[in-house]
């Protein structure tokens, strides 16, 4: 995707309704032992940065629930957009654990420290009305029957995006992203 030109924006979505991303198998990785797990962390780590740093827009689609790692991978992308009974949280906590993939970094530059301080130590999963007043969503939309409400808002919000000047959004988009850093 970074080096396909054809490429304006990428939708992140499930193909399981009800569910963006549960997050990690905790069964799997209660097998690993702590080099495997700190591979296996530190490989997410990356792939949720190499989201983060495509060259277009990519929005989150969250019509289910994004726990764990699902949520971070939602936080990796630059838009959310959740259907309003979607759950998410980085929950880790509530298993003895951290979030290792960026939600740390990333979810206070949604919220604020304070706010993110408070889900990650309570481990809390908001819905998307909650997401959406916290400015951890950028859209939130009531589900329809198809379970596919928030992944039509998000194509709506790509199809936005792609009348605009090429070069202009992606540079617009590193030049926040490196901003973010200062």
């Amino acid at each position: 995707l970074r080096f396909d030109e054809k490429v304006r924006v990428v939708v992140f979505k499930s193909e399981v309704k009800g569910v963006f991303c549960a997050g990690a198998d905790l069964k799997e990785r209660a097998k690993m032992d702590d080099a495997e797990v700190a591979h296996f962390v530190k490989r997410l780590r990356n792939l949720m940065d190499e989201i983060a740093a495509l060259p277009v827009p990519t929005i989150a689609a969250l019509d289910g629930y994004a726990l764990g790692g699902g949520l971070e991978l939602a936080l990796a992308c630059d838009l959310r957009v959740a259907a309003s009974s979607a759950k998410m949280g980085l929950i880790e906590t509530t298993r003895g654990l951290l979030p290792g993939a960026g939600g740390t970094q990333r979810l206070p530059r949604c919220v604020g420290i304070g706010l993110a301080k408070e889900l990650i130590f309570t481990g809390r999963q908001i819905d998307g009305e909650q997401a959406f007043s916290m400015g951890l969503v950028n859209h939130t939309v009531p589900q329809n029957n198809e379970g596919d409400a928030a992944y039509q808002r998000a194509l709506v919000l790509a199809k936005e995006i792609l009348p605009q000047a090429p070069f202009a959004v992606k540079m617009g988009k590193l030049a926040i992203n490196r901003g973010m850093e200062v």
